[in-house]
């Protein structure tokens, strides 16, 4: 799905008269710069359509590296690779099982995120 950047509903704001106390109360609120380049960075993560299909495989069940691959048509190199990104960012976890390595979504917070941004897309493509 591709996004128009020049949608005519998009204008400036005509207003003469700042809104200062909101202003105030959201400047107040951002959270610090450092914070705001780690959440930029972890939404990057998100950017990748290989890690994209790597999280939903993983948001629907627990996976070892060659099934990932299996389902992906792709090498365990390339999906060891993502893995390493996925895992450094904190999105998945894994556990060992004598010598296989099975990997699942980090927490409860990475599935939700995934879910409202599917959810968000489906719904786009509804209208």
């Amino acid at each position: 799905m591709k996004y128009d950047i020049n949608d005519e509903n998009i204008s400036e704001c005509e207003c003469k008269h700042d809104h200062e106390d909101i202003v105030q109360k959201i400047k107040g609120d951002m959270p610090g710069e450092e914070m705001l380049l780690d959440l930029a960075e972890l939404f990057k993560v998100f950017g990748d359509q290989t890690r994209i299909k790597i999280i939903f495989i993983l948001f629907k069940e627990e996976m070892c590296v060659c099934d990932i691959a299996n389902a992906l048509g792709m090498t365990q190199s390339a999906i060891s690779h993502q893995l390493r990104v996925l895992k450094q960012a904190r999105l998945v976890k894994f556990r060992k099982v004598g010598k296989t390595v099975f990997y699942s979504l980090d927490d409860e917070h990475i599935s939700q995120i995934f879910a409202c941004g599917l959810h968000h897309i489906e719904e786009m493509y509804k209208h």
